[in-house]
């Protein structure tokens, strides 16, 4: 049984539709990206998952029992980063875990470890007696972390946790998602999609309220919605024109001539694979083919294949 299940779930705000119909279900122990451009609704989703929002149709499950069930046992089970962080800068660090720990009901003993272990997971040890509003953007993230995983979440939903970090925090806060990962089923939406690749097995996509990908990052770039991107470099004339008209060929931009030798990035359609059409019309033609091999495709090109966002110049 999935940990987290998501079945037709829909919302919709002063009759427009933020979610629509969506559907997806979450093993334990994954870190799934959570994907999409601004208004998608992925942030919607999200909150419905943590029971912010309430759904206005389908079902969520967590260990297939509904939320609407399950209520606050359901909550005692998650852990929510949202991405706007709320924290009381006036407070030490050590005062504001107290202050969550109580909140999350955790007394005594149980209390006390509880914060040690999120310390420990978060690095908080050299800043746990400082005010919280002299910490560092990077410390402040690791302050919201360890309110997030205090009670032991099986659920862990991140909302842009490296949103404003510097190149040095990111690595950071990934190398902690990554970790959190093992003992968690992790949900993480950024925006800063190599993050995605480095820290997530599976990326779920949303665009305009519907799932628009589903599956294992490596297998999405290897399949049909995967590279349509092919680079030829070849000693001969009229290759430019010759290549253009090639069946399933988009565009062409020519990226480097000298003397009789060019190089060329072919846009071919999607799921088709046009080297074959390239080495028979080279060989046709009487070209020295010196290049000729089709690029791998990053989760950015896919994601702006998917939500529409590809450049049309």
């Amino acid at each position: 049984m999935s940990l987290l299940t998501l079945e037709r779930v829909t919302k919709r705000f002063d009759g427009i539709t933020a979610v629509d119909d969506v559907s997806f279900s979450i093993d334990r122990g994954h870190v799934v990206g959570f994907l999409g451009p601004n208004g998608a609704g992925k942030s919607t989703t999200m909150r419905m998952v943590t029971q912010v929002y309430e759904p206005d149709a389908g079902e969520i499950r967590l260990d297939g029992v509904p939320l609407s069930e399950a209520g606050r046992d359901a909550k005692r089970r998650l852990g929510f980063l949202p991405e706007n962080n709320p924290l009381y800068g006036e407070m030490l660090v050590a005062e504001y875990l107290d202050f969550v720990a109580r909140l999350r009901e955790l007394r005594g003993e149980d209390r006390r470890r509880a914060i040690e272990d999120a310390v420990d997971a978060t690095g908080l040890g050299s800043v746990y007696q400082r005010p919280i509003a002299e910490l560092s953007k990077g410390f402040k993230q690791r302050v919201g972390f360890a309110a997030a995983i205090l009670h032991r979440p099986d659920l862990l939903v991140l909302d842009e946790p490296t949103e404003g970090l510097d190149p040095n925090q990111r690595i950071e806060i990934r190398r902690l998602i990554g970790e959190l990962g093992r003992e968690r089923t992790v949900i993480l939406s950024t925006h800063v999609l190599p993050e995605v690749q480095h820290t997530c097995s599976r990326v779920v996509i949303i665009n305009r309220g519907r799932i628009a990908a589903d599956g294992a990052v490596d297998v999405l770039l290897s399949g049909d919605a995967g590279s349509a991107h092919v680079v030829v470099e070849l000693r001969g004339a009229g290759g430019g024109d010759a290549l253009a008209a090639l069946p399933g060929v988009q565009s062409i931009e020519e990226q480097d001539t000298a003397g009789d030798t060019s190089k060329f990035r072919l846009a071919a359609e999607r799921g088709r694979d046009i080297r074959a059409d390239v080495f028979d019309l080279a060989k046709s033609r009487g070209w020295t083919l010196l290049e000729l091999h089709r690029e791998a495709e990053t989760l950015e090109d896919l994601f702006r294949h998917l939500t529409g966002a590809e450049d049309k110049s």
